[in-house]
């Protein structure tokens, strides 16, 4: 017999898993079969239709819901806007793509209901039992040293830290969610280090299984991601985290700046004032493009219009912060008459804050 009241969310994020939202909801139907549950979709508007894909499933099945976000993008915020979005007391994480071993949640579910102490259920790959399938050494071992750069931060003794396949009372997340940082695709590493006392878990084996459809999301930026969160964990209160990319971006574009200048200038013996405007034009351009690929990736711009917009908006965002730059050194070197080497770093201080803060606002938050 079905139990009246919902007992379970099944939270998954997708991004262009349209050929996976049938064969996902049959299985969850089947594995869960005699509990009631409902899937939330939280797409981030596959432009492959994976939010109709669901929508179409929920005009025939009411378990079925869907939460598609336009503008916004990232793994673990998906999971916290569907993990806030139900009534349900317990709520599991799974990916879209079929590779977690879904038979698994009756398990997770019965042990977070017998016991009134356990916080959180995890699959995990690396306990007796558990696999991860047909990965190669390359990516084993980079696993591997991912989950012992994770434990600089964990306060628990997981196995698997880097699981996404998990159960969760909800409870505990909608506490968390202020201080939750939604950076990156770990979501699990992001819960069990934001809250204030260490969590009590489970760890329950499975086998990763191998991607039928679709395209693996893996790549050098999910992979900066990661390292983006960890220091957001351990040094973001003392330093935003968007403001040390946006720093260091702007420290490569002083670079490709000189770059220029050099070739130009010396090289191709260009006036000096056209070789630096053409630097200075590189280098903007240059940070741009970055920032809108890294700092700002859930904010991105696209399209020619939108790119084309920010890049203007942009440019004249870090032309006021080059005046605010030189006129605080000039400042504090004429009237202090002190060290050239602080007034020089006092402007470029100033001329970073002004261009992140305005960028921040004007450039990737008007869109």
């Amino acid at each position: 017999m079905i139990p009246d009241q919902l007992e379970l969310a099944v939270v998954i994020p997708t991004f262009n898993e349209r050929a996976n939202v049938p064969l996902l909801i049959e299985k969850l139907d089947a594995a869960l079969a005699g509990r009631n549950w409902e899937a939330i979709f939280v797409d981030d508007n596959s432009p492959d239709g994976t939010a109709d894909a669901a929508r179409e499933l929920g005009r025939r099945d009411s378990r079925v819901r869907v939460i598609q976000r336009i503008g916004r993008r990232g793994l673990s915020s998906a999971c916290i806007e569907g993990m806030c979005a139900t009534a349900a007391p317990f709520v599991a994480v799974i990916d879209g793509d079929l590779q977690h071993d879904e038979t698994l949640l009756p398990k997770m579910l019965d042990a977070l209901e017998a016991s009134a102490e356990l916080d959180v259920v995890i699959g995990s790959r690396f306990v007796d039992g558990g696999g991860t399938g047909e990965w190669d050494d390359d990516r084993v071992a980079k696993s591997a040293f991912a989950t012992r750069l994770s434990r600089k931060v964990l306060k628990a003794d997981l196995s698997d830290p880097m699981s996404g396949f998990f159960m969760i009372r909800a409870g505990i997340v909608r506490d968390l969610v202020p201080t939750l940082s939604a950076i990156g695709f770990k979501i699990l590493l992001d819960i069990m280090t934001a809250s204030p006392r260490p969590l009590n878990f489970l760890e329950l084996p499975y086998v990763f299984r191998t991607r039928a459809l679709g395209e693996s999301k893996l790549d050098y930026v999910v992979a900066m991601e990661y390292l983006i969160a960890l220091y957001d964990r351990m040094f973001g209160k003392v330093v935003p985290v968007r403001f040390v990319m946006f720093s260091g971006i702007g420290a490569l574009g002083a670079g490709v700046h000189f770059l220029i200048l050099a070739a130009f200038f010396r090289g191709l013996n260009w006036p000096f004032v056209g070789a630096t405007i053409l630097a200075t034009a590189v280098a903007m351009t240059f940070n741009f493009f970055l920032n809108n690929a890294l700092t700002y990736r859930e904010q991105r711009l696209k399209g020619f219009g939108p790119m084309l917009g920010g890049w203007v908006s942009f440019c004249v965002v870090c032309s006021v912060g080059a005046a605010a730059n030189v006129g605080v050194a000039a400042f504090l070197h004429n009237v202090q008459h002190g060290d050239w080497r602080f007034a020089a770093l006092a402007g470029i201080a100033v001329a970073a804050v002004w261009n992140f803060a305005l960028s921040s606002r004007f450039v990737w938050g008007r869109y």
